[in-house]
């Protein structure tokens, strides 16, 4: 394929396709990708999170492209990692060493290769935002939410988050609380505190946020590269990406916790896990979801 002529790159590392992306161009210079796996509330299984990467990096080398968009198909944005079985037989997407941290640096360093791209990622939130969902959407340069989009990571439940940006973008207190009992943020309160850019009502979102991609699209590319860049090392300087991947260890330590083999062990293959959730959350009276 030749960059320069703005053609979407299909093909699940491959020639066959994307099977569960949905790739599109929106408006000129734009290309979205749709997280689609919406039976599944878009659990980020490793064939999604592989061909979202692929179809972003091959994004970030067309010429043609300005600003890409994520979204998800259905219901919601991504209710997180797939714990439900969806990876088995599936490689993870690209290589990281071996350990006891080996999953939360593997995904952590994932999210934070959007940050390393020229161009601007922007999440477009709605419905749930779950754990690893939640993760992505923060490895994106911008963030617009529906104002009824629940932030939340319910896996503190029974473990420790794999990337945990709660205190740098939600600031101390609230971090701290979302942490502790795992309860959601709305997008309002999500803007409010920082972690997202701007809220809208639900039908609206879609059309503000191809109208912020189509501003940025506006700016010359090697200007935006470097003002992009600008932002993250300034976010680096201040320790973030260090505390990060420092977290990825308390998150290890998490697996070898009483309270973490007894959930699994209640999940068992992923045929019980609905049944795991919901007696982990219905003391809380808040989520349903298959992943998490």
């Amino acid at each position: 394929m030749s960059y320069n002529e703005g053609k979407v790159e299909i093909g699940r590392y491959g020639e066959d396709g994307y099977e569960v992306l949905l790739v599109d161009e929106p408006a000129p210079g734009v290309r979205r990708m749709t997280l689609n796996r919406p039976d599944k509330r878009n659990a980020l299984n490793h064939q999604l999170r592989g061909e979202l990467m692929h179809a972003l990096q091959h994004a970030d080398a067309d010429v043609a492209i300005k600003v890409m968009i994520v979204r998800g198909a259905g219901s919601c944005f991504s209710a997180g990692y797939d714990i439900g079985g969806g990876n088995v037989g599936q490689p993870m997407p690209f290589h990281t060493a071996a350990g006891d941290s080996q999953w939360p640096r593997h995904v952590v360093e994932t999210w934070m290769r959007i940050w390393d791209l020229g161009k601007p990622v922007i999440a477009q939130v709605h419905g749930y935002c779950l754990a690893g969902g939640s993760e992505l959407a923060t490895g994106c340069d911008l963030v617009y939410t529906a104002h009824n989009a629940k932030i939340g990571y319910p896996a503190v439940r029974f473990g420790v988050p794999d990337m945990q940006f709660h205190p740098w973008l939600m600031g101390m207190r609230k971090g701290m609380e979302m942490l502790l009992t795992g309860d959601s943020v709305s997008g309002e309160e999500a803007v409010a505190r920082g972690w997202a850019t701007n809220s809208f009502p639900e039908d609206e979102l879609e059309q503000h946020v191809i109208k912020m991609a189509q501003r940025i699209a506006d700016v010359p590319a090697d200007i935006v590269a470097l003002n992009k860049r600008a932002v993250h090392r300034q976010m680096e300087a201040m320790g973030l990406r260090a505390g990060l991947r420092q977290g990825t260890e308390i998150c290890a330590l998490a697996t070898h916790q009483q309270s973490f083999h007894a959930f699994m062990d209640a999940r068992g293959d992923g045929s019980k896990l609905t049944e795991a959730l919901q007696e982990r959350d219905e003391k809380f009276g808040d989520y349903r979801t298959e992943s998490d």
